[in-house]
């Protein structure tokens, strides 16, 4: 027993680094992946167009990737995905229009999809039945640190050495996580998990969204991406009105991440003791409002105070979710349930920067920012309804 908590630890520790290592990667191009796309001619729906394409490929492939790593190991799709993006994010260098740079998005969508969707469920894999919050809150640290630390270190390197050193940096960071999961991560199956459970292999997809608890789910992702891509896909063009730079761009974005990264844990925990639907409905709620007064923003501090809000309102819903998903896994299959979890919040990600991009061209850029804060709310409705009638057929605790 003492050796597999020893496994599981190790397991778990080489994950987080290297998803941090990795997200760090990622999120270095989000202050300035929006002005990137504006110099090279794009308008506000190829705006929306260069962002989705990222997304759609995560959201066609993760569930897919996410069925095969419960089949066949997780290890090698995590290193294929992390040699992917090494070669890919490159590619951004030689990025000369529109055209180019969407179909490099989209490629590196499908880099990611190989990633992080599989690290969760081998994550979700090792947790202890009723430490699902626990374990995910803690895990969830490394994605948003690594994504609030790429921000600030994008907006710095940017400012400092030009827009190469961006991409380069990119490149560098996931070179780094590849090593890690090559060298130290063991590819283990574990007994009596999704990994080994041939009946749940074998279950298809439209099995698993006749749920309604993982209807309710994919709802609260969809919705919570939909606000947060309005965020990195529009916030810097906003926040430039208001004569904020990029470093201060890099600031802001990385505070809101910063904060629900360092909140997960705790509330990782309260989500094993209370109820977890609660606590997404209280996170989302907070979003929501959050988002409906980043127009009334016009310095840093005030952007930056609204900013604070919506990352409280992500740390108290996303551990909570995520231990739902944890939960439907064992009975759906761990790498399916997590890619299917995953994809909604891509197609969110899809359908934010279209609305926004079109919200923009037809009402204005502050406009974006109330349109995601409504959808949010009704989004939270459309979650109760869905949770309230799967509990009542479900025996898992919620």
């Amino acid at each position: 027993m003492t050796q597999l908590i020893k496994q599981k630890k190790r397991i778990f520790n080489i994950l987080f680094i290297s998803i941090f290592s990795t997200m760090m990667g990622l999120g270095i191009v989000s202050p300035i992946m929006p002005v990137f796309a504006k110099d090279l001619g794009a308008s506000g729906i190829w705006l929306g167009i260069i962002f989705a394409g990222f997304s759609l490929s995560r959201g066609i492939f993760m569930p897919i990737i996410g069925k095969l790593s419960d089949k066949n190991g997780r290890k090698k799709y995590i290193l294929i995905g992390l040699l992917a993006y090494t070669i890919i994010s490159l590619f951004y260098l030689i990025a000369y229009n529109v055209y180019s740079l969407s179909i490099i998005r989209f490629v590196h969508g499908f880099a990611s999809a190989m990633v992080i969707p599989v690290a969760m469920a081998y994550v979700g894999e090792i947790a202890n039945d009723g430490e699902e919050g626990k374990t995910m809150g803690k895990f969830n640290v490394s994605m948003f640190l690594g994504m609030g630390t790429g921000p600030f270190l994008g907006g710095i390197l940017h400012d400092s050495f030009g827009l190469s050193s961006v991409f380069i940096a990119m490149s560098v960071l996931s070179f780094i996580a590849f090593l890690l999961i090559l060298f130290l991560l063991p590819d283990v199956k574990f007994k009596n998990h999704s990994l080994t459970n041939k009946k749940s292999n074998r279950l298809p997809f439209k099995e698993i969204m006749k749920d309604d608890i993982m209807k309710g789910l994919l709802i609260f992702r969809a919705i919570g991406a939909i606000g947060r891509g309005g965020i990195m896909s529009f916030l810097p063009i906003f926040a430039a009105l208001i004569n904020i730079n990029a470093s201060q761009i890099g600031i802001i974005i990385s505070v809101n991440v910063f904060l629900t990264a360092l909140l997960q844990g705790y509330f990782g925990k309260l989500a094993d003791k209370y109820s977890k639907t609660s606590l997404i409905i209280i996170g989302s709620l907070i979003s929501a409002v959050a988002l409906l007064f980043i127009p009334v923003a016009y310095n840093f501090w005030s952007l930056l105070a609204i900013d604070i809000f919506m990352g409280i309102g992500g740390a108290i819903s996303m551990p909570a979710a995520s231990a739902i998903t944890v939960k439907v896994g064992r009975k759906f299959g761990m790498g399916a349930s997590m890619g299917v979890f995953n994809s909604a919040m891509s197609f969110g990600m899809i359908l934010a920067p279209l609305i926004s991009g079109l919200v923009m061209d037809t009402l204005g850029l502050i406009y974006i920012f109330y349109v995601a804060g409504i959808i949010s709310v009704i989004g939270i409705l459309i979650f109760i309804f869905f949770v309230k009638k799967g509990i009542r057929t479900s025996d898992l605790k919620l």
